[in-house]
């Protein structure tokens, strides 16, 4: 349905976006993943018309957006600051812009009760939008965004100020909502967490260019990149290079390690490359058998149904690992790492 073909734009005359490509098929939901000043906004100000492109094209069921005027092009974008009037009621704001189309009024209370009776706030049409909580409000602008039956839903962020418990809640909300809407979305987040619950697709962003595309499954299963690892929230990470190839093994600071061949895998003996080792489904052994990381407990954390060991392996290399079972600060152990528990990056 969108395709946004090779997108550049500059800001303050430096580079932003240096040629963004990625489409959003029908009834998909696509998350732009990136940390802050990546252009995940900016894209969508793109996209929505509200800033025009150095060079590129945004196209919609292959029709060319360039020129057609924000009102026209029928997608709705909603921003962490939700922007609600104060001086009106919910249902007020709901209809704002409808009420802006000139559409008449019948239709109008038709489509705000329709968007409030979506996200469950049909109970507060009329109460003044001051006297509401933060993710009443967060669902009163998202009414607003639906109302006019939007063709695309952008949200940029709109979690981004609630307490985490809220957040929490409010994703399985989206969740659903978008799921039974069909509309197809993008939804703009720094947060994993949120772009694995709600994504079909993940378009992750780095520096300006599209890092990496893929299921939250695939994407989290196979990072492209020691930057990608990094921002998912792998950490254990180890540079090292290739041994040998048959059998496949990386020799590293702390070990030769045995890795599973995959398409894209160095060929050549001797290619630096960066092991990810997953923290979990290790298992405490003995000292002899191969394939272990072996090193000194360093600290020791409680996380409910776990626990996350740091473990020192060596100068300046600390890893950390989940065990079912706790260990002791100052212990020494080895750690048998399964071979599908290493993946190697580029």
């Amino acid at each position: 349905m969108l395709e946004v073909r090779d997108i550049h734009k500059n800001y303050a005359g430096k580079p932003l976006l240096k040629g963004v490509s990625f489409c959003v098929e029908a009834g998909e939901t696509v998350c732009l993943l990136g940390p802050s000043g990546s252009g995940k906004s900016t894209l969508l100000r793109i996209i929505a018309g509200l800033e025009p492109p150095e060079v590129g094209r945004v196209l919609w069921d292959n029709q060319d957006m360039a020129g057609i005027p924000v009102h026209r092009r029928n997608f709705g974008l909603m921003f962490q600051e939700y922007a609600l009037l104060p001086h009106r009621n919910v249902a007020e704001n709901v209809g704002f812009g409808l009420r802006m189309q000139a559409l008449p009024r019948v239709e109008i209370q038709k489509r705000v009760a329709e968007a409030l009776e979506k996200v469950n706030m049909s109970a507060f049409a009329r109460r003044r939008v001051t006297d509401l909580s933060g993710g009443e409000q967060q669902r009163v602008a998202l009414a607003r965004t639906l109302a006019p039956r939007p063709r695309l839903i952008m949200l940029d962020e709109p979690l981004g100020a609630l307490d985490r418990t809220l957040r929490e809640q409010l994703v399985e909300e989206l969740h659903r909502l978008l799921q039974t809407t069909g509309i197809p979305a993008i939804y703009v987040t720094h947060d994993q967490e949120e772009a694995f619950a709600l994504a079909d697709r993940l378009v992750m962003l780095h520096d300006g260019r599209v890092e990496q595309v893929g299921t939250p499954a695939a994407v989290y299963s196979r990072p492209v990149s020691a930057w990608a690892a990094r921002f998912l929230g792998f950490n254990n990470l180890l540079a090292g290079s290739v041994a040998s190839l048959e059998p496949f093994s990386v020799q590293t600071r702390i070990g030769v390690f045995q890795v599973g061949k995959l398409p894209g895998h160095p060929t050549a003996v001797g290619r630096q490359v960066t092991l990810l080792i997953r923290p979990s489904g290790l298992k405490l052994e003995g000292d002899n058998s191969p394939g272990q990381i072996k090193g000194t407990v360093e600290d020791v954390l409680f996380q409910g149904d776990q626990f996350r060991i740091g473990l020192r392996c060596g100068a300046a290399i600390t890893l950390q690992f989940y065990l079912p079972e706790p260990l002791t600060p100052g212990q020494t152990v080895a750690l048998a790492v399964e071979r599908g528990s290493i993946v190697c990056l580029e």
